[in-house]
């Protein structure tokens, strides 16, 4: 298997293309600065993912900018701090402050020219509107957890995808999609037959961080810390053919 052997790239956003993780812990800081007891940045973003996925379960039709306030309600409970409502809306919206990486909008650009590129993302329409604008990019397709009414790694998710896509030409066994998330992302690629090129942020840190740990290892096709190291490969198997 190549990296040529594609011409659509699916991506997740949040983690992969985004650094949500950073933004994740910028947008709780002042709620931070009120816990009695010191949390390190991993308990933080592990408490963070165990609300975050339990509220995407029991409300998946709830847009992720409306969600996140309920999960900073929790997350407040939790730690025995007070909060307002206004707390709880400002942190919903913080979204569009989170930055992508560094290595994101280039890899993008340069990807583009040779495939098509799709987002398969747990946000909403009007919070992906500013992170698109760090991305600098236009995609071929959004779709988002808003369109949907459900979050992955619920297989609704990538059933549509794979619908809209497949309405537009575009054959599963040209996919790759590409992500940070092994629970999010990986393991339901695994399901539904998706080759799978894992872009492992978190390669020098333990843990899953923000997101849920995914049980069993789920199966990747290809393998890069960074999005500039995905880059880097493509360009060399377009040198091998």
């Amino acid at each position: 298997m190549k990296l040529t052997d594609f011409d659509t790239l699916t991506f997740d956003c949040y983690g992969t293309l985004i650094d949500w993780e950073t933004g994740i812990f910028q947008g709780l800081r002042t709620l931070l600065e009120r816990v009695k007891q010191p949390l390190t940045r991993d308990q933080v973003l592990e408490a963070h993912a165990r609300h975050e996925s339990s509220q995407q379960k029991y409300t998946p039709a709830k847009r992720y900018q409306e969600l996140l306030p309920i999960v900073y309600k929790r997350l407040a409970e939790e730690w025995q701090v007070p909060f307002t409502l206004e707390d709880c809306v400002a942190y919903g919206k913080s979204v569009q402050n989170w930055p992508a990486f560094d290595d994101s909008a280039e890899a993008l650009r340069y990807l583009k020219k040779y495939y098509k590129l799709v987002i398969l993302s747990n946000i909403d329409n009007e919070s992906f509107t500013c992170s698109n604008a760090k991305l600098q990019v236009e995609f071929d397709a959004i779709i988002t957890a808003e369109d949907v009414g459900s979050y992955k790694p619920s297989p609704r998710n990538f059933d549509y995808m794979l619908e809209k896509l497949g309405d537009r030409g575009i054959s599963k066994e040209k996919i790759l999609h590409t992500a940070e998330s092994l629970f999010h992302d990986h393991k339901p690629a695994n399901e539904f037959g998706l080759a799978s090129c894992w872009i492992y942020r978190r390669h020098d840190k333990e843990g899953f961080g923000a997101t849920m740990n995914p049980g069993q290892q789920p199966k990747v096709d290809f393998r890069f810390n960074s999005m500039a190291a995905l880059v880097k490969a493509h360009q060399e198997a377009l040198l091998e053919k």
